[in-house]
């Protein structure tokens, strides 16, 4: 299943790959409190439970993965495509085609958190 958020902000690839980290996830997603952790991986706590967590630099920004959640739930945060170049989007996928309502809820509202933080970091 795939879910999207959009944010208003002017955070470009280079900006959102130097800022946005493990070690800073709780900065821009109130729902996260970091464990421990460094730009690159960690240990953080969700709304689901504790999980090791790994970023990975990708093009137009970054892509987040909690890799030992049974869901596989993985999330990107880029800018720099269309159709809004100047927005960042913030993308998150798991490894089912269906799901409980309210799990899905609960993946759409961190994705929601995200953006909020995003824009809230911009202003």
């Amino acid at each position: 299943m795939e879910f999207f958020a959009t944010a208003q902000t002017g955070l470009d690839e280079k900006t959102i790959q130097e800022r946005v980290t493990v070690a800073r996830m709780g900065e821009y997603c109130d729902t996260i409190v970091v464990l421990d952790g460094d730009d690159e991986v960690g240990h953080i706590g969700t709304v689901w439970g504790e999980f090791p967590v790994q970023r990975q630099i990708i093009r137009g920004g970054v892509r987040f993965s909690l890799t030992t959640c049974p869901n596989a739930l993985a999330w990107t945060i880029t800018s720099g495509f269309p159709p809004a170049p100047d927005d960042v989007v913030v993308h998150g996928t798991i490894n089912r085609t269906e799901h409980d309502e309210d799990f899905i809820e609960s993946i759409v509202e961190f994705l929601e958190t995200w953006r909020l933080g995003l824009e809230k970091a911009q202003s």
